[in-house]
């Protein structure tokens, strides 16, 4: 089971990558204009996915609180600052340091779980309290579905604006993992 959550963790982190790169290379009004989505803009949904991340691993924490080596790859969200209101080019710079540590610090994670681990318990302030807790691996899949989800709005968009922007699929290379 931990190979299948190190891919993902891997393949979340290459797709953001992908999509930062993606994103970079725009004028910052158009990464903040307000395309209809949800989160509106495209800067808004990557601030989402980085905030979701980091999020749902910090609720991931408790569970394992046991496990040094996970509590030690998930230090660095504590650092995580994303922007409040508009987002500007300092906003953007935060928005990419945070994707980048939640990324880092959700596959050093997985790395770190052990098989015990997946079946702990972690308890949700969401649902209504129905469940009130989930196993580790169904928040982790959560992470996946999250992140997945709001990368193929970012697509979507990006394919509209007739932007090329391919970082479906999980690589092959993780397979070494």
């Amino acid at each position: 089971m931990k190979k299948i959550f190190v891919n993902f963790a891997k393949y979340n982190q290459e797709a953001d990558e992908k999509i930062i790169s993606i994103l970079g290379k725009m004028e910052n009004a158009e990464r903040v204009k307000n395309r209809k989505s949800y989160y509106k803009s495209l800067a808004g949904l990557v601030s989402h996915i980085a905030g979701g991340t980091s999020y749902m691993l910090s609720l991931a924490a408790q569970a394992v609180s046991g496990n040094a080596e996970a509590q030690k790859a998930l230090a660095p969200l504590k650092k995580i600052e994303l922007p409040q209101g508009g987002i500007d080019e300092e906003g953007w710079k935060k928005i990419l340091s945070a994707v980048k540590t939640a990324d880092k610090a959700y596959t050093a994670f997985a790395e770190a779980l052990r098989d015990e681990d997946f079946s702990a318990l972690v308890k949700l302030d969401w649902y209504g309290g129905k469940p009130a807790a989930v196993p580790l691996y169904f928040m982790l899949q959560s992470i996946e579905t999250h992140g997945t989800h709001h990368r193929g709005q970012i697509s979507q968009i990006l394919d509209e604006l007739k932007i090329d922007n391919d970082y479906s699929g999980i690589n092959a290379k993780f397979l070494k993992a």
